[in-house]
This record gives structure tokens, C-alpha cells and sequence, in this order.
């Protein structure tokens, strides 16, 4: 004998597909580490998007990877080849001197690092999607950030 029960898929389930993103070569630092991450350092950054709606487009999909291009632009412009400083850097007018004098193109951040990197890749993914791109209302739901094959961080939902 078994139990047999119905369970309304459509109640529970929700479609995810996800986009890997190469977000480019960065440098940070650490303001407040004690340990070598107060100097300035740098990765070749990757993310990994999740994407999840309650419903496919006309497509069959979460979201059209097509669609992204504008995002990965943002997230290009972003981190690859710049120097992303924390607003609280204790050194950010000398950082701002070497942007002024064309030595480094400077990213002023609420924050540094994967953690803080994966936080604004989500905020971006979904300021992205709340412009028109996602017409089944899809949403990013989780980013991963790797500064290299051994770290990453992930910031979601």
C-alpha cells in the first residue's frame, strides 16, 4: 500500500536559469585590514547570476541572455580596469588625486570586496530587470563573485 497525494506544482515551483559574466580585471583594498588586503590588489572578477520567475516568456525562458548585454556593459564599466575604493577610505583624496592626473580610474563604492561586489552586481541585475527587459517579471534572486577559483561570496535573496 502507498499514500497518494496531489501536489500542485504550479503552488511551489519557480523557473531559475543563470548567467555566467565576466566583470573584468579590478583592483581594491581594505582600508580597515590589518593584514596584506590593506594593500592595493587585484582579480579578474566573475559572477554568476540567478534569474527566477513564477512564469516563462513567450520564449520558454527566465530571462532572454540576448536582453543582458546592457548589464554586462554596466558591469564591465564598472569593475574591469578600475580601482574600486570604499567611500570611507581614509586615503580617497589621494585616490581621487591619481584619477584627476589620468593614473587610475576610480570606482567609489559603499564598500569593497567579493562581499560588497556580489551585493552590487544583485542590485544592478535587478535595476536591469525593473527597466522593461523581464516582461514575466523575473527577478535576480542570488549573485556569486569570484575573485578567484579558491573565493567567492555570494549576496541574494
Amino acid at each position: 500500500m502507498g499514500f497518494w497525494y496531489q501536489v500542485d506544482l504550479n503552488a511551489m515551483a519557480k523557473f531559475q536559469s543563470t548567467k555566467i559574466i565576466d566583470l573584468g580585471s579590478c583592483a581594491f583594498r581594505q582600508p580597515k585590514a590589518t593584514s596584506h588586503c590593506k594593500f592595493i590588489h587585484g582579480y579578474r572578477l566573475k559572477a554568476k547570476f540567478w534569474f527566477e520567475s513564477n512564469k516563462l516568456d513567450s520564449n520558454n525562458w527566465v530571462v532572454d541572455f540576448g536582453s543582458l548585454k546592457p548589464l554586462k556593459e554596466k558591469l564591465e564599466n564598472q569593475f574591469d580596469h578600475t580601482l574600486c575604493v570604499d567611500v570611507d577610505d581614509p586615503w580617497l583624496m589621494h585616490f581621487q588625486t591619481l584619477s584627476d592626473r589620468g593614473a587610475a580610474d576610480i570606482r567609489l563604492m559603499d564598500g569593497v570586496g567579493i562581499e560588497m561586489t556580489a551585493k552590487w552586481c544583485y542590485g544592478a541585475a535587478n535595476e536591469h530587470l525593473d527597466n522593461g527587459t523581464s516582461p514575466n517579471g523575473a527577478r535576480c534572486v542570488k549573485v556569486e563573485v569570484w575573485e578567484h577559483e579558491g573565493n567567492s561570496a555570494i549576496y541574494g535573496d
